[in-house]
């Protein structure tokens, strides 16, 4: 057994009992951590008062290397994200973000990077859900090892030609020259929205239009469905329903 102090963002949490809860967590050291708080949703508990997805917070936890529940000794909360409590539709975003890391990072696999980059897109949900969702999902493809190709064409390695539409070649990971057209896997791309995902790139910005940033999330929406074999349940709350690419 072993303690782990760490701070952490709650992606899931079930009710054990009328006092307890089981939850997962996503800490920053250790990653996904899913354990038992018991009697944390007692008054006087260390839990302040109770652990909620979509909540940050310092946690206390002794762990296991059966692999059994880890038991939660503590949480001290940090941030609520109150915006996600009043508007719908950052609610919904910061859900599939945390969708995302259920489906996609594997337990025990500590992902700092990752864990920061989310925090700066759950921040940036108070005043732009569209350029969270953006600045989330390539997070998400980049720390984990999917990274779009960019600046070259995926078939042939040559530079992409500049000012001109592009296809998005998921099986290849990423741009190439042409048409999507006689491509059943190939998406057609503007090149406003390539503009837009190298500037995110580079600086960790989406910086772009509405309209260009509104299809840099759909496009890398669709490229983490593609990366995950299936669609996570709260896709069709963000995207719509059946509104992703195949």
């Amino acid at each position: 057994m072993a303690t782990i102090h760490d701070e952490a963002l709650c992606i899931r949490h079930w009710d054990w009992s009328e006092t307890s809860q089981t939850v997962s967590l996503f800490t920053r050291e250790h990653g996904l951590v899913r354990g038992l708080a018991k009697g944390s949703k007692r008054e006087k508990a260390p839990f302040s008062g109770g652990i909620e997805v979509l909540t940050r917070g310092e946690v206390v936890a002794i762990t296991r290397a059966s692999g059994a529940l880890a038991t939660l000794t503590a949480w001290d909360l940090i941030d609520a994200y109150p915006v996600a409590r009043r508007s719908l539709r950052a609610f919904h975003v910061g859900l599939y973000l945390l969708d995302l890391l259920h489906h996609g990072v594997t337990d025990e696999d500590p992902h700092p990077g990752l864990y920061d980059d989310l925090l700066r897109a759950l921040a940036i949900l108070a005043t732009d859900s569209e350029r969270a969702l953006g600045v989330g999902q390539w997070a998400m493809l980049v720390e984990t090892g999917y990274r779009p190709v960019l600046e070259r064409d995926v078939r042939t390695g040559e530079p992409l030609p500049e000012g001109r539409p592009a296809v998005f070649l998921p099986r290849l990971g990423g741009l190439a020259a042409g048409s999507a057209a006689g491509d059943a896997q190939g998406w057609q791309v503007r090149w406003e929205t390539v503009l837009a995902m190298r500037t995110m790139d580079s600086s960790g910005e989406l910086a772009a239009s509405a309209e260009a940033t509104e299809r840099v999330g759909r496009l890398l929406g669709s490229y983490l469905r593609f990366v995950l074999g299936h669609e996570v349940p709260s896709a069709a709350a963000v995207f719509g329903e059946g509104r992703l690419s195949n």
